[in-house]
């Protein structure tokens, strides 16, 4: 009868024990409900992208069942020729559209969905809004996304969900902290693509193949996803040290000078090339034979119910005027003939009015953060309206 000798029989007792404790662990995070799906992957294009398949529990902000579907959007499927006698709206944005903190049958552009069914002016037309947003997402990556996927859906609306918080920052890259994305730059005085991206180390280790298979294995694995996690959670702690220490920091991520005229050339500078790119998307949707609508969303502060917590901010801050980038952004549209819809002010009226908070959640910070389910139902409901009253019967009539 054969016999491993000594040092075989030990590594296959630690080999065992290894394999045991691994099991048992798994067992036990699953027990507990402990998840972090992996939601992310690279994008030629883009940067990153959502995981196409990927699916798990959020619950660091708001709580919800994150499903991505086949073709990497935090969306139910749809096929890409549109079906008869339908109302197609293309949603792009950043965190905001993404709404990872809340079920996806509550975010504004499900409600809005089922809003606009109610519009007469459809004369009688499906309605069907196709999300397109990624957290962290600049106007340069939703237009990247329009040219290289959301086109290829037919919409008949587009619409860009513009967060002034931090979206003006995402479009320049001496100010955006994250670099692994791309950005426009002036050429010979037109906006170009740089992709330089593509040659970043941390771009080069998310595309390879030993990062790409640990992702899948973590659909299967919650110690992996927990490995993943620590590597965020370090990630995390390390840029927040660095906005907590920048006098700019209003809140984690958003910026005191998006609520004034720049006088810093890197804002001045911002500003332009996020006009523009605004402009760009305008264009190349109207070139599609589409119709364009710009939403500008709300930051915590300006939405707050207590005015006194909005009037110490304004006096800490030595500004006048909390709306300067909803303002801002309507004007261009005023100026440049495409639809501005300012969601800030008539969110801070309903705030006050009846004393609830839109933005945060029980177990972050009521006030602060992204917006819970209320605010993505108001805005659902103002969004909807606008678009029944002021844009559909133009679009339905459009062939």
């Amino acid at each position: 009868m054969f016999k491993l000798k000594p040092w075989a029989q030990n590594l296959l007792l630690i080999l065992g024990s290894v394999v045991s404790g691994i099991v048992i662990v798994e067992i036990g995070l699953r027990i507990a409900g402990i998840s972090y799906p992996i939601l992310y992957t690279h994008d030629q294009h883009r940067g990153s992208a959502l995981r196409a398949g990927a699916a798990g529990w959020q619950r660091d902000e708001g709580e919800a069942y994150i499903q991505i579907n086949s073709d990497g959007l935090r969306d139910q499927e749809h096929s890409k020729a549109k079906p008869e006698n339908t109302l197609r709206i293309a949603v792009l944005g950043d965190s905001y559209a993404a709404a990872l903190q809340i079920p996806m049958e509550k975010t504004f552009w499900s409600v809005m969905e089922k809003e606009l069914s109610r519009c007469k002016a459809l004369g009688g037309k499906d309605v069907e809004a196709i999300n397109f947003g990624v957290s962290g997402y600049s106007t340069a990556q939703e237009l990247i996304t329009l040219r290289h996927h959301a086109s290829d859906y037919e919409p008949d609306i587009v619409l860009l969900a513009f967060f002034t918080g931090n979206d003006i920052i995402n479009n320049l890259i001496v100010l955006e902290p994250e670099k692994i994305k791309p950005f426009f730059i002036y050429q010979n005085g037109e906006l170009v693509v740089d992709s330089s991206f593509r040659n970043h180390p941390q771009y080069l280790l998310e595309q390879s193949l030993p990062l790409q298979t640990a992702k899948k294995l973590s659909d299967y694995s919650r110690i992996i996803q927990v490995i993943f996690r620590l590597e965020d959670l370090i990630k995390a702690s390390h840029y927040k040290r660095l906005q907590r220490n920048d006098s700019e920091i209003a809140e984690l991520g958003l910026y005191h000078s998006i609520y004034k005229e720049a006088t810093d050339s890197a804002w001045q500078e911002a500003w332009q090339v996020t006009e523009e790119l605004v402009m760009l998307i305008r264009d190349e949707v109207r070139e599609q034979k589409a119709d364009f609508l710009v939403v500008t969303l709300s930051n915590g502060i300006q939405v707050d119910p207590d005015p006194s917590v909005r009037q110490e901010f304004i006096e800490k801050l030595g500004i006048s005027d909390l709306f300067y980038p909803d303002r801002r952004i309507k004007t261009l549209g005023e100026r440049e003939n495409f639809t501005v819809l300012n969601l800030a002010q008539p969110f801070q009226a309903y705030a006050e009015k009846e004393q609830v908070f839109l933005h945060g959640f029980e177990n972050t910070s009521l006030g602060s953060g992204h917006w819970n389910e209320e605010g993505h139902h108001l805005a659902g409901q103002m969004i909807a309206q606008k678009l029944c009253q002021d844009m559909i019967k133009d679009v339905s009539y459009s062939g």
